[in-house]
């Protein structure tokens, strides 16, 4: 996890950390392992507190697993990726991505 720090312009409000890489090796894949994962970091990010947390997956295995835990994918600007966030804030409040410069 990469932690941004508080935003230019907004402080804590719209605080921001990257997810670098998650892996489950493949004899451990579908035993929960990867949700297990998934929830540890977003305990961390509430934990600090963040208001988002953002990674970048490929369209096949990665994607279709971040899919399954219900993630939902948003184009990424990179052929063969897609871009996910976890927001964990006031929907009322969001800041697109672009926006926030992250």
């Amino acid at each position: 996890m990469q932690e941004y720090g508080p935003h230019l312009r907004s402080g804590n409000s719209h605080r921001t950390a990257k997810l670098n890489d998650l892996y489950t090796v493949a004899r451990v894949r579908r035993q929960g392992v990867g949700r297990a994962l998934m929830q540890g970091v977003e305990a961390w990010a509430r934990s600090r507190p963040l208001r988002y947390v953002f990674w970048y997956a490929n369209q096949r295995e990665a994607g279709l697993a971040y899919q399954a835990m219900g993630h939902q994918p948003a184009p990424s600007g990179q052929e063969g990726y897609d871009f996910y966030e976890i927001d964990l804030g006031d929907p009322a409040l969001r800041q697109p991505h672009p926006l926030r410069g992250s």
